[in-house]
Order: C-alpha cells, then structure tokens, then sequence
C-alpha cells in the first residue's frame, strides 16, 4: 500500500480543502448535515477568530497517491490549560477514510506538535473554545445531526480504542424532548408561585438592548460564570462575546431566546438582575442538507431564511441553558420552560433536541424530569499521554 503524506494546511484555499474534505466524506450519510461553510472557515482563520488570543493551531490533511483521506486540527488553548494547570494539545476537525493508517498518521502529527510546545497530554475531539464543537460520537448515529454537535462515522471511535493509550477524558449526551402541547400543570403552578415570592421573571429582549444596551455582555457575563467549572471551560474575552453577539443576533428569533431576572435585585439597575437564559433555534439540519457544501451561495441562504421566518421545520434546537447556582435551588428553571414551551407550541415545534450536556451536569439534566425525554445521542473525549 503507498505510503501517506501529510501536509500542513495555511493558505485560505488548502483552509477550504480542509473544510470541503468532511463534507464531500458524509455526502451519503443520510443522518450527517454539512456545516456552515463560513463559520467554519472564519473559525480556522486566525484573523477573524478572537480565540487566537490565546490559542495556537496548525491544520493537516492527508494523502494517498494524490488524494486526500482525512485531516485534523492540533490547538493548544493556554488559558484553560492554565485555568486548569494542565499542558494539553488538541485534536480537533478529526475526519478520515476507514483506514488505521491514515487515522493513526493524523493523531501521530498531533503528538509531534504538541511535544514541540511543551504539552504531555492529547485530549479530543475539541474545538478552540467550550462554544466549538466537542467529542466523538459514541451512541446514536442514526439521528439526525445538528450544525451545533459533532457527527461521525461509527468507525470513528473504534480506531482511538485501536491506538493504545487513550482512555475515555469525558462524556456529553444530547436529549430528545417531546415538546407537549401545553405547559405541565405542575411547571406552571412554580413558574407563578416563583414570581409571586422571590420576584424572578421571564424576559424577552430587544436587539438593541442586547447590543446597545450592555445586556448582550450580561449574559455572557452569567454565562461564564455558570459555566466555569465545567469540562475544560475557559472564560469567554469581550472580543469572543463580540463576536458571537454579532454573527448570531443578526439571525436569531428572539421570541426563542428567554432571559429570566430577579426583578427584585435593583442593583444593576431599575430592570432587575439577569439571573438565567435560555437559547434556542430552529433546527437548521434539513436546511443545511439542502446547501451546496454548507454554502450560502448562490441559493443556500433561501434554504436558511425559510427555517428562519416560517420554522419550516418541527424540531428546534436548544442550544444554551443557564441559571445562576444561587437561583437553581429557587426553581428558576421552571420560568424558562414555561416561556420557552409557549413560544415552541406556536410555532408548531414538536420536538426539541439539546446541545450536548456534560453527562455528570445533574444541575441541568434534572430539569428534563418534566418532559417526555430521553438520550438520543453520546459524545466522548479522549485523553493520552504524549
């Protein structure tokens, strides 16, 4: 068998190679959606992706005689490696052809880098940052994907099982929830006793008191801090929060996005205290099938705005869940369910899948005990010595 070749990617075209090779991989893979072409490749350049503030990168692709067969990203994030007083690289963007040879190359070139910089662990599949994309999928490779999860081929974990080394670092699962047609009578009677004793209240906000306004860094604000002890987090820079304020406001149906306040708590000023949030989209999967590659261009952005203004579509995405440690134990996340459920039923959602939660997040997972829900899917992180 020829041997492998592989290459270090910079230029924005072998950046567009890289990110073409997944998707033209999973063009038969009824369950696989292709990724937003231009997310992706902002993501990977490190001029428009403030996470290079503090992370490095190198990109590869591999060759046979002439033909590309898998790639990866190796990143090394050195503020959660300082967080968490660690010297970790990451393997991420990990995408091959059925072959332990070309998987085995991939994962080698990643050590290689990482010993380089001083690293003695490879963890993975992880992004940049606790926003990217992270873990393999180990369950549920018959459901459909989502643009905001990992998905791959069942192949895919058993050639890290065939390495030697590496041991499970991590695991997320994804639930489906049947949407029901009305807010569970007991869910109601908390939402009301909640906002009746405590004064805590669902939100919506304005685009221009996100932006404008200073909410939008609220809410990354409680975000981070709700957020900070989990798996490899590392806290978000004004220019990340930026960012993702401006690439998905501009999108977004804020009628799907909860805040809930303690109306009570006047210090921040006379709206209250922002205490939680709730972050949902129409799942965009079905549309993203129906791109060219994940390219908005020329008629892929129609396939979008249709999910977008007429929920083409009876599944929605929950993507982001957070409520202050101090107002969990009050039930604040009964007030988020009951707005969001409303919002879901009009919309004629009747299904809603969730980003991916740390299987040991009880805090969160509890909350589904509600609803008709189940696990649908698990997602696992590896680790090795280098």
């Amino acid at each position: 068998m020829s041997q492998i070749e592989i290459r270090t990617i910079s230029t924005l075209k072998e950046i567009g190679r890289f990110i073409d090779f997944r998707t033209e991989l999973y063009k038969d893979d009824p369950c696989a959606v292709p990724y937003l072409f231009m997310d992706e490749r902002d993501t990977l350049n490190p001029k428009k992706n403030p996470s290079f503030q503090f992370c490095e990168a190198e990109y590869y692709m591999a060759y046979r005689d002439g033909k590309a067969v898998g790639r990866v990203a190796a990143i090394i994030n050195h503020r959660a490696n300082e967080k968490w007083g660690r010297r970790n690289v990451r393997f991420g963007y990990f995408d091959f052809i059925d072959d332990i040879e070309v998987s085995r190359a991939l994962i080698e070139k990643v050590k290689d880098y990482g010993r380089q910089k001083g690293m003695d662990t490879i963890i993975g599949p992880m992004g940049f940052i606790d926003m990217d994309r992270e873990g393999m999928l180990i369950d549920g490779f018959d459901i459909m994907a989502t643009m905001h999860a990992n998905h791959n081929f069942p192949y895919y974990p058993q050639h890290i099982e065939k390495f030697g080394g590496f041991e499970k670092d991590n695991d997320w699962v994804q639930m489906l929830i049947q949407v029901p047609q009305e807010v569970p009578e007991k869910m109601a009677k908390i939402t009301k006793m909640i906002g009746t004793r405590y004064g805590i209240k669902a939100r919506k906000l304005t685009k221009n008191q996100l932006l404008d306004g200073g909410y939008g860094h609220k809410f990354f604000d409680v975000l981070n801090e709700c957020y900070k002890d989990l798996y490899e987090y590392s806290r978000l820079s004004d220019e990340q929060i930026d960012k993702l304020l401006n690439d998905y406001l501009g999108i977004a149906d804020l009628n799907l996005i909860t805040f809930i306040f303690d109306e009570r708590d006047t210090a921040e000023g006379p709206d209250g205290k922002l205490i939680g949030f709730g972050v949902s989209f129409p799942s965009f999967s079905k549309a993203l099938r129906q791109t060219k590659n994940g390219k908005l261009f020329p008629f892929g952005w129609l396939h979008l705005l249709r999910t977008l203004k007429w929920h083409n579509t009876d599944t929605v995405d929950l993507l982001l869940i957070g409520v202050l440690p101090e107002y969990r134990a009050k039930g604040a996340n009964a007030i988020l369910f009951d707005d969001l459920i409303r919002w879901y039923v009009k919309y004629g959602f009747t299904r809603a899948l969730t980003l991916a939660m740390m299987e040991t997040n009880d805090g969160v997972l509890s909350a589904w005990q509600y609803f008709d829900a189940k696990v649908v899917k698990r997602l696992r992180s590896y680790k090795s010595p280098l």
